[in-house]
């Protein structure tokens, strides 16, 4: 998946398009452009993160339904709307649905340019703590079946003989287990894999079922 952020622009006028991705360019930041919401849905590809400032009234599918388009493709993209036509009914209706602001032409450059580089940052936040999440998540599911029953044991604070004594194995074959679950999750101990699992909203099934998110 590309990680890099992008400003994309969605507005049927050419000046407009060309004025704000100069601007965009010029603070340093990576620009698409598109005279149309249906080349940006041709364009697009699902997960790559950034944030969309787009027109509201374009020929064919305007901002309004292609806000809604994205939410029926379950594409979370924070939009920014930037209409020469705004009313407080419309505004009031694309931020309840999902868009971070609701912009009036013309606007002043740097509240776009401040707008876009908060929800850049958010994105590269959260992009982030998606990853850290899906690794944590993989290295959890490289447990095996028996290291699967013992570590919700072993994170509710259970001791080796009592945890053995439960499922009816050695006390040596528990302290093997144990050791290889912190080395395969990349934990030092099993309060820090405790904080990992509740940070990471992992909770356990019962026996053998392995894990999911809460």
């Amino acid at each position: 998946m590309n990680t890099q952020p992008f400003v994309f622009i969605v507005d049927d006028d050419d000046a407009v398009r060309d004025g704000l991705s100069m601007v965009i360019e010029t603070v340093g930041l990576a620009c698409q452009t598109f005279d149309s919401a249906e080349s940006f849905l041709e364009t697009y590809k699902p997960g790559t993160p950034g944030c969309l400032v787009l027109d509201m009234n374009m020929p064919g599918m305007n901002g309004d339904e292609l806000q809604s388009e994205l939410i029926s493709r379950n594409i979370r993209l924070p939009i920014i709307f930037l209409t020469a036509f705004g009313d407080i009914p419309t505004s009031v209706r694309t931020i309840k649905a999902g868009a971070v602001d609701f912009l009036t032409k013309p606007v002043q450059i740097k509240q776009l340019i401040d707008r876009i580089q908060t929800e850049l940052q958010n994105e590269t936040l959260m992009s982030k703590q998606i990853k850290e999440d899906q690794d944590f998540h993989n290295r959890i599911n490289s447990l095996t079946p028996r290291e699967m029953e013992i570590l919700p044991l072993a994170i509710a604070g259970l001791p080796n003989k009592e945890i053995a004594y439960k499922l009816g194995i050695s006390y040596r074959t528990v302290e093997v287990h144990r050791t290889q679950i912190l080395k395969k999750t990349d934990t030092t101990n099993f309060l820090e894999l405790a904080r990992e699992c509740e940070i990471r909203r992992v909770s356990f099934g019962s026996k053998r079922e392995g894990f999911h998110e809460a």
